[in-house]
């Protein structure tokens, strides 16, 4: 690998890891979040309800089709 590449490769971890030592050293200092921060966290939990309840009704619709085709499944058997 050519200096330059390691040399990048490096400055960015290092970066990124020392944003995230300070973000985390933040919220551990107690630091409330900003406004903007808040309001981000919110609709990404809003969007997980919302990914959790289609989820859910994904399962029961899975569930109700294995139900029919294992009721077919049967039907077939009996009247062989």
């Amino acid at each position: 690998m050519p200096p330059e590449v390691f040399l990048v490769a490096l400055l960015s971890t290092v970066g990124i890891a020392a944003f995230t030592i300070i973000k985390v050293a933040r919220v551990i200092r107690g630091e409330s979040p900003s406004a903007e921060v808040t309001e981000r966290l919110e609709e990404v939990e809003r969007t997980v309800q919302s990914l959790q309840q289609e989820l859910a009704e994904t399962q029961q619709r899975l569930d109700f089709a294995e139900r029919l085709l294992s009721a077919a499944r049967e039907q077939r058997r009996i009247g062989e």
